[in-house]
């Protein structure tokens, strides 16, 4: 009895060494991060960066090459329909230009003193045609006169009539001629907008000055931007899409603009998807085919201003209570997904049916119950069966 105690207790504490290298031995379960299945408002948007812009903007250009005066205006003053912005004066002339244009000057003034001489002169021969006429009239009447020298005298008349018109255009010509001479002198004579020669440049329409173009004095062609004008109340934002994006939005979508982290979005509405897409190479230096969608702001913009920086989202679809998973918890098996789901410890695969898609999470239609336990972030370590050790994660 005795030698048959001895080996039960030795087999005892054999056994109970090899259950002891087995549970050391046996692979420790896997930390994962772990959360629930939740009920809750759910968006399907396409997020871009895009930027505001002035609806009504109003470029403000010289219309007339000369020499622009400085600008006393500045970025952020107001300004009324028809105020003065700044004044357009002839460019200066060097000394070579100069003289020419007073040699110009010069002679178009001889040739006005040249064609009103000439009126004058004409003037007497009309008045004399005019006298012999009414001689010839008179004598015709009394028979001393043939009515061939009467005919021949009332056409020298008209004939004079005739140079004395001609003569006076060609002296109003010649008076306009000085007058071009004397403009195109008018800056090497020191004309300024002070002295009223020049060409005001006035603002079209009420609002602010959004940008300053040309601030210094300085000789400027014909159309050339002098300042931006425009409302900045009244902004629309304006973001650059991918074309497989853009042929999802419709005129009339949500739009919820984000201007500053953590505050809450305003509010806007898409005007326009614009006809023509253009070409524009990505960071990556990718070319991609991409396409203006332009959207109103329904809230008041606050602090924003014109070509700020914004985040915008495009709302595709949208419901205020569906089940969802975060998109971080989803692995491919073949041609569906599934997710991990944690039972008793151990990790098991579930399939799972998608629905519409967030920016983080993402609508089940079939799959893990509202409350299961998932794995975010599984990787190849994760097998079905696997044991895990679960840490709580309440972020998507």
């Amino acid at each position: 009895m005795r030698r048959l105690s001895i080996r039960w207790r030795i087999g005892l504490i054999v056994t109970a060494i090899v259950v002891l290298v087995v549970w050391r031995l046996r692979p420790s379960p896997l930390p994962v991060d772990t959360v629930r299945v939740t009920e809750g408002p759910l968006r399907e948007t396409i997020d871009e960066e895009g930027e505001t812009r002035v609806r009504d903007r109003f470029v403000v250009a010289a219309p007339v090459t000369g020499r622009l005066s400085r600008v006393r205006l500045r970025a952020g003053d107001s300004v009324t329909r028809g105020d003065l912005i700044a004044m357009l004066v002839p460019a200066p002339l060097d000394s070579r230009a100069r003289r020419e244009a007073t040699a110009t000057l010069e002679a178009a003034d001889d040739a006005r003193r040249s064609a009103e001489a000439a009126v004058e002169v004409a003037r007497g021969a009309l008045d004399q045609a005019e006298r012999d006429r009414a001689r010839a009239e008179s004598l015709a009447v009394a028979g001393h006169v043939s009515p061939a020298e009467r005919e021949a005298s009332e056409l020298l008349a008209r004939t004079r009539q005739r140079e004395w018109d001609a003569a006076t255009a060609r002296a109003a010509t010649a008076a306009h001629d000085v007058e071009r001479a004397r403009a195109a002198l008018l800056a090497a004579n020191g004309g300024d907008a002070s002295a009223g020669a020049g060409t005001p440049i006035r603002a079209p329409a009420a609002g602010r000055i959004l940008r300053l173009l040309e601030e210094s004095e300085r000789v400027v062609l014909a159309g050339t931007p002098v300042l931006e004008l425009g409302d900045p109340s009244r902004l629309e934002v304006q973001a650059d899409l991918l074309t497989t994006d853009a042929v999802r939005v419709r005129a009339g979508d949500t739009v919820l603009v984000e201007a500053t982290p953590g505050a809450p979005p305003l509010l806007g509405r898409v005007r326009m998807v614009e006809p023509s897409a253009f070409t524009k190479v990505s960071a990556l230096g990718v070319e991609e085919q991409r396409v203006l969608v332009v959207a109103d702001l329904l809230d008041p913009p606050g602090a924003l201003g014109d070509r700020f920086r914004v985040e915008v989202r495009v709302v595709l679809w949208g419901t205020p209570r569906t089940r969802k998973i975060p998109l971080s918890t989803l692995l491919r098996r073949g041609e569906d997904w599934a997710v991990f789901a944690v039972r008793d410890g151990r990790a098991r695969t579930q399939p799972v049916k998608l629905g519409h898609r967030g920016a983080l999470e993402v609508e089940v239609l079939d799959g893990p119950a509202t409350g299961d336990e998932i794995i975010r972030y599984p990787n190849d370590q994760i097998e079905d069966g696997a044991r895990v050790q679960a840490s709580r994660s309440g972020s998507p």
